[in-house]
């Protein structure tokens, strides 16, 4: 099979893990007979500092003709302490989700047995918990207009704005992810304040029928925030729009105990992009420590995801469980006084794919 992959490392770490990533990529392909094509280009601040674009017209061709998309991270100091920047990287982050027609970003919670004491909540509230969270990327505050601020600077102002089109085409991802796992969707919104969170609300309620076998509910979103950290193994698939996908996703991923465990996928009407969740951490840059993990398993989420290919999705993930369980991993998850660098635990994990 071939594949075509467009690599985006972008900023801080970004560079370190999709190395790392590359290498099990590259393997996985060679090992199972897949002729893989693939091209790096700018994203970020590195783009900025060389074209003046977050988001080149280059790099959003490159994605275009490709069939996934491995990004690393976004994200530095420099433009984050400057309130006068007129271009900052964030930006093009959210013109790729724009311009790729990337509605939907897909993050998993797994907790992994031998991670579990690493977690700030106690193993019992969440030994077995599994869900995911899907969250709009394409619509509400984020992208919203009119959007700005008065004359004067004293008042700031966003919109949010979903069509039932924006609603439905999520919702429908949700149900049939739903459908193939425990069959409980759970719909967060504010409907008792926001009109576009009971237009959330409605269009879920008219879909409902054309899923039967799938339990659906609706919380508000301050309650979830709640329920997430009392009772996550009650969640088994999330839908929310943007902003509220953000906070919930980012809270969710505490319960693993590291944010460099957890990858990410996100849908897309040109193609689709994987990416860990985690930022681009620039105090780790170019230190050799940052953890690879999460760019793997988002790795294996393309292979799996992106061109069906599960067997090669599951060897990556049977290596970073090894990894884990043997003590193999980098210091913000070690529980060793010795702690292993990102390309020692590329080596292990490539090392591993060879020999199984």
């Amino acid at each position: 099979m071939k594949l075509n992959i467009a690599v985006l490392p972008g900023d801080g770490i970004g560079p370190e893990i999709i190395e790392q990533a590359m290498r099990v990529v590259k393997l996985v392909s060679a090992k199972f007979n897949h002729e893989l094509s693939y091209e790096y280009a700018l994203v970020g601040a590195s783009a900025i500092d060389k074209t003046g674009n977050p988001y080149p017209e280059e790099t959003h061709q490159l994605c275009l003709k490709s069939d996934a998309v491995l990004f690393g991270a976004i994200g530095d100091p420099k433009y984050d302490n400057d309130p006068k920047a007129k271009v900052r990287p964030e930006q093009g982050l959210l013109e790729m989700r724009k311009r790729l027609g990337l509605f939907a970003n897909i993050r998993p919670l797994v907790t992994f047995p031998s991670l579990i004491d690493k977690s700030p909540l106690k193993r019992e509230l969440i030994e077995g918990a599994d869900f995911v969270c899907l969250r709009e990327l394409t619509g509400g505050l984020y992208f919203g207009k009119p959007q700005g601020r008065s004359e004067d600077g004293k008042t700031a102002y966003d919109t949010c704005v979903y069509s039932t089109y924006e609603i439905e085409r999520i919702l429908k991802l949700g149900f049939e992810m739903a459908r193939s796992r425990r069959k409980k969707l759970t719909l967060v919104d504010k409907a008792n304040v926001l009109a576009s969170s009971r237009l959330w609300r409605e269009t879920a309620q008219a879909m409902a029928p054309s899923y039967p076998d799938i339990q659906l509910e609706y919380m508000f979103v301050d309650n979830a925030a709640m329920q997430i950290i009392q009772w996550p193994k009650h969640f088994d698939v999330i839908v929310t729009e943007n902003l509220f996908g953000d906070i919930l996703s980012d809270e969710s991923s505490v319960i693993s105990g590291s944010l460099g465990v957890l990858p990410s996928a996100s849908v897309g009407l040109e193609t689709s992009l994987f990416e860990p969740i985690h930022g681009s951490y620039p105090q780790a840059a170019g230190k050799n420590i940052a953890n690879p993990v999460a760019a793997l398993l988002s790795a294996a989420m393309m292979f799996e995801n992106a061109f069906n290919l599960v067997e090669e999705a599951k060897i990556i993930r049977l290596a970073v469980e090894k990894s884990i369980e043997l003590g193999f991993v980098c210091e913000d998850i070690s529980k060793q006084k010795k702690a292993y660098s990102t390309s020692e635990v590329g080596d292990w994990v490539c090392d591993f794919i060879a020999k199984s």
